[in-house]
Formats: structure tokens, sequence, C-alpha cells
């Protein structure tokens, strides 16, 4: 799948990440094919700068993967006793403090927080295998097209532990309780049929379509005007902890501000 900002050069290359940028557009692309883009916290730390690399005209962000598979998940050697040389093993992590334990994984999180940025909107393409993290790293964007082969997988209950990545809050909003605790504690495959009829997709395409429909998308995103495009996530985003009448009001704050901006009187 060809990146839609191939010809241009890259603004970060390590790690398996490639970050290129294309005037309001960026795209983030998982470049290890050969282990079907498996994650590290090597990964995690180029994801995060990634987002910190960002120039301010860029609305719209599109995460891919390089080959077959989106993201398999977690380098497997991370779950030996030895771990991934220079990085802590899971051992020597649960050996160590309550609180650096919890600050380790606060660092690793970091990688999945700014995709739902407000001055952007991120799109992830998802083909093929979307596994445990790398399901989580789909679910941290705001949208998902995905492929006809797609098969997302929450595998992290099957090996003892739990899904850390920030991709609970993302799944049970999207799929709703039951089916994220269904699909969390079995491990079973969401393909993507289902994912567009529950809501974790956008939409599926056949393969080969993947990048046309992402393009689309970005262009019809990038349509609108960019504060316009800012107020109304925010108030997507946040309505479901507001109450309905506090949905209301912040619907009139908004408006207010666009009313008045459009008039040449903002601040």
């Amino acid at each position: 799948m060809a990146s839609p900002a191939q010809d241009l050069g890259p603004v970060l290359d390590q790690d398996g990440v490639r970050l290129t940028v294309d005037d309001a557009i960026a795209t983030v692309t998982l470049t290890n094919p050969a282990k079907r883009n498996a994650q590290s916290p090597a990964l995690w730390r180029a994801l995060t700068e990634a987002g910190r690399l960002l120039p301010g005209s860029v609305r719209v962000v599109v995460l891919r993967g390089e080959g077959k598979s989106f993201s398999a998940g977690l380098d497997r050697q991370m779950l030996t006793p030895e771990g991934i040389e220079g990085e802590p093993s899971f051992v020597e992590m649960a050996r160590g403090s309550e609180a650096g334990l919890d600050a380790t994984i606060a660092t690793y999180q970091e990688a999945f927080t700014w995709w739902r940025r407000s001055d952007i909107v991120s799109i992830a393409a998802v083909q093929g295998h979307a596994i445990g993290a790398g399901f989580q790293l789909a679910l941290a964007c705001d949208l998902r097209v995905v492929a006809d082969d797609v098969q997302f997988a929450m595998r992290e209950t099957g090996l003892g532990l739990v899904p850390d990545l920030t991709g609970t809050h993302p799944l049970v909003g999207l799929v709703g309780y039951a089916r994220a605790l269904e699909i969390c504690a079995t491990g079973r495959f969401v393909t993507a049929g289902e994912a567009v009829s529950t809501g974790l997709a956008n939409v599926a395409v056949p393969g080969d379509e993947l990048d046309g429909a992402v393009r689309d998308l970005a262009a019809a995103l990038l349509a609108a005007p960019r504060d316009a495009v800012i107020e109304t996530k925010a108030l997507l985003s946040g309505a479901v902890e507001r109450t309905y009448e506090e949905q209301r009001a912040a619907e009139r704050a908004a408006q207010g501000r666009r009313l008045r901006d459009l008039a040449g009187l903002g601040e």
C-alpha cells in the first residue's frame, strides 16, 4: 500500500516509524512489514515523537502500516524473560516499585494519546491483522477505514494481561460494554463486516481501494473550514460526559464563537 506522501522526504524515519508531511496532511507509517509491524518501546517513542513533530499546518493525520498487516501487536520478545535488549523486561518492570511500573506504562501510552488532539482528525488505514497493541493503535485514531481482509483482536487477556495502551475507552464507546467485554475476554477476531456494523470502522473497502478511500476521506475533511471542524470535534468528543442540558449549552457557546469569527468579531 503506497503512502499518500511517498514523494516527500520524511520528517522522521526511525525505529519502525516514518512521518511525512504534505501541507495539511501528515502520514505516519509503520515500516517493519517483515515482522508485521510488531510494536516495541522504541516504536512507541518514535510514535510519540511523530506527534511532537507535526507542523501546525497539519489538519489530517493518516496512520498506516506497510505490508500485509497493519500491526500484529507486541513484539513477542517483550514477553520473554530477557525482553528486548536495552529495554526493561516485563519481569524487571514487575519487580520494580508500583510507582515506577505506573510511570513506565504511562510513557508507553503517550504514543497512543495524541491522535485525538482537537486540532487534527486522525484516520487509521487498516489492513490484515490489527492485534492487541495494533488494535489499540487503530482505536487511538478518530476514524478507521479498513480493508475487507482486516482482522481485529484483543489478545492481552489470553496472555494473562489487560489492554493497557488506551484502547479500552474508545472500544467501549464504539461498541458498548457487553460487546467490548466479549471481544477482550475471548480474544476472537472481528472482521470487516462486523467492524462496520458495530461502528468500529467507518467503511470497509477492497484492499486495493484502501489508499483511495483514505485520500477521499481526507479531502472531504479538508473541504470544511478548520475552526468549524475543531469546534465540532470538541462538541462530539465531550458529548458522552455531558448532560443533555450541558451539551445544549456547549453547542450554544461553540456556535457563538463561530458566528463572531465569521462576522470578524472574534478575539
